[in-house]
């Protein structure tokens, strides 16, 4: 079955966000870290993994992902530190658990 990911990654703790979804967490953030996708997130260095929700639905993950970036900022922050309260970068966990 198909995975999908909604996720947030700062440039820093409390500073830019940006919201997106991927079907590949791992590549998508690899990505990001490695400047190789010229959006936003290159051009701000937004590339630390601070959030992230898994479905199996990509209709969930669509409307996760505008019902998240319709949110006010504080609503935003909250949410990353109920699920990472030290903002640690997840990737690396993620990245260590795939290898």
């Amino acid at each position: 079955m198909k995975k999908y990911y909604v996720y947030i990654l700062a440039s820093q703790r409390n500073w830019t966000l940006y919201i997106w979804i991927t079907n590949d967490l791992l590549r998508r953030i690899y990505e990001h870290k490695n400047k190789l996708i010229d959006w936003f997130t290159k051009e701000y260095w937004v590339d630390k993994l601070v959030y992230f929700e898994e479905t199996n639905d990509i209709k969930v993950a669509l409307q996760r992902e505008k019902s998240l970036k319709k949110w006010n900022r504080k609503w935003k922050l909250k949410l990353i530190e109920k699920f990472n309260p030290t903002w640690q970068d997840l990737y690396t966990g993620l990245s260590s658990q795939a290898g």
